[in-house]
């Protein structure tokens, strides 16, 4: 593992002390584990090979952009495409403030039920949920309406989820839940314990499948012509001008960072430019930090010592 690969950014840690490197890269974090354990990845390999200070800062999709725009944050380790693709359109493809890596780590979403679930109720497709004798199956507060969990509150497939939940019709049987994702498996840990139903948003890289014997919900194959998609920040009438009755499209995960940074840290623009995961290694990050309890930080030390290879590929 190369230790310190720039000799200008050793030379210049040298002179200048590290106190006036703070901040040299700002990498934004948002509210989910597989990006949190890249942030800090993608953290140490930049420190270990430019000697550059990179800070981690919480934040949601669009106000990471906006900062990268600014120039106030410099990268966001994980956005999803096509969740975020307005967020694409308007500071990639119009603005040209931030550049994307191309290089993708592979991903599907869906909504799942576990097998025992489905053995008990008999559901199979995610139309059944129109039903309100099969949403029944799902009423844990006796409301007479089913619950499942659509992700967590400010992700972009949230929002999706409302879309299709309207556009299948589901959401007239089905309250849509939104909450933090541990609290979510919380609740499939408990009613996996207690043999209870429980139908929720489920999606690759994740830990969830190796824990759980998970179905996903059958669907008509992904349509573009039938998917029109706003979303808040675009269109003050988002759901209702919004449409989305087919499976999702295969999603891609991308590493994000802000345009300027090639001039203000070329070094590490080129770097963020070649990154590059499968989704097997997301799902293993994904797990040790979720399921083992890894400390994120500690485990990206180890992570980067383990691949070496791998992350000094990153910086040819």
């Amino acid at each position: 593992m190369k230790v310190l690969k720039s000799l200008s950014a050793a030379a210049l840690a040298a002179s200048l002390g590290t106190a006036a490197l703070a901040q040299d890269v700002i990498i934004g974090v948002p509210n989910w584990t597989s990006v949190r354990g890249t942030a800090h990845i993608l953290k140490v390999a930049i420190e270990d090979n430019l000697g550059l200070t990179v800070e981690l800062q919480n934040g949601t999709n669009p106000i990471i952009f906006e900062a990268m725009d600014s120039g106030a944050m410099h990268v966001h380790p994980e956005v999803w495409l096509p969740n975020q693709q307005n967020l694409h359109d308007t500071f990639v493809s119009e603005k040209a403030s931030v550049t994307f890596n191309p290089n993708a780590v592979l991903s599907d979403q869906q909504i799942c039920v576990t097998k025992d679930t489905q053995e008990r109720t008999g559901i199979s497709a995610l139309s059944d949920l129109t039903d309100p004798d099969m949403a029944a199956n799902f009423d844990t507060d006796g409301d007479g309406r089913g619950e499942v969990w659509i992700g967590g509150a400010g992700w972009a497939s949230t929002n999706v989820e409302k879309i299709r939940a309207k556009s299948y019709g589901y959401d007239e049987t089905m309250n849509l839940m939104e909450m933090d994702e541990a609290l979510a498996l919380a609740q499939v840990d408990n009613a996996v314990a207690q043999g209870e139903n429980i139908v929720f948003y489920c999606y690759t890289p994740h830990h969830m499948f190796s824990l759980y014997d998970l179905v996903p919900l059958t669907e008509p194959a992904y349509d573009a012509a039938q998917w029109k998609i706003s979303q808040p920040t675009d269109d003050p009438n988002w759901l209702e001008n919004s449409t989305a009755p087919t499976a999702w499209d295969a999603a891609k995960l991308h590493v994000f960072y802000a345009t300027a940074l090639a001039e203000s840290q070329p070094e590490a623009a080129a770097m963020l430019s070649q990154v590059e995961l499968s989704t097997e290694q997301v799902n293993a990050i994904v797990y040790a930090l979720s399921v083992d309890g890894k400390d994120p930080a500690e485990y990206a030390r180890e992570w980067v010592d383990a691949n070496s290879d791998l992350v000094d590929s990153w910086f040819n």
